[in-house]
């Protein structure tokens, strides 16, 4: 009985610790090492899989709460945009600011609606197509840190990394599918209509 009432804290405290792990891989991403580097990825990987797990747990145990599902939208923005927002400032080549901006504006959009919703007594559905969002965000973030980590290598590993990122072209044209994505899933909480968008409670 004790075990099992246990049990529903652990999808908010792993939520809450993907929240708490940013600020340290976002460190870690400006120590121009191979262990910093190394050690950011490892954590992005762990940090990424706990919005894996939090809602496995969750439905396996009908354990799902309004705290959860604020906050796990919320660790969700924290860690994608915090880390785009990193690697603008350390590697603007790879990751303009334009491209943060439209990513972080498509998130104040949705906000400022789920807000709209829940003050009207109401539910802002999340399209499944805005959970591939995120993991298509994540699946570019973990290329571009992995190959980030690959630089500090020795040859050739590290002449390939290098060439991936900054003559392929390759970066760009992902970066560029992903916030062209990332907008259209805005778009579809914009031009739905509201009995589309929203339940009652």
């Amino acid at each position: 009985m004790y075990t099992s009432a246990a049990l529903r804290y652990i999808p908010n405290l792993l939520t809450v610790g993907r929240i708490l792990v940013t600020p340290l891989l976002l460190l870690l991403l400006s120590v121009p090492s191979k262990a910093g580097q190394m050690s950011a990825v490892v954590l992005f990987v762990v940090a990424s899989l706990t919005d894996y797990y939090d809602g496995v747990l969750a439905r396996r145990y009908g354990v799902r709460s309004r705290l959860g599902q604020y906050l796990d939208p919320l660790a969700d923005k924290i860690l994608v945009l915090g880390t785009f927002i990193a690697l603008a400032l350390e590697a603007p080549d790879l990751v303009p600011w334009w491209a943060v901006v439209a990513i972080a504006l498509r998130d104040v959009v949705v906000t400022v609606l789920r807000s709209w919703a829940e003050a009207s007594g109401q539910t802002l559905h999340t399209y499944r197509v805005a959970k591939g969002k995120t993991m298509l965000q994540a699946a570019f973030l973990f290329g571009v840190l992995t190959l980030r980590a690959a630089t500090h290598f020795s040859p050739p590993l590290r002449d390939a990394a290098r060439w991936l990122l900054y003559d392929s072209g390759l970066p760009g044209l992902a970066l560029t599918v992903v916030v062209g994505f990332t907008l259209a899933t805005g778009a579809l909480y914009v031009v739905a209509p509201v009995e589309e968008k929203v339940e009652l409670e």
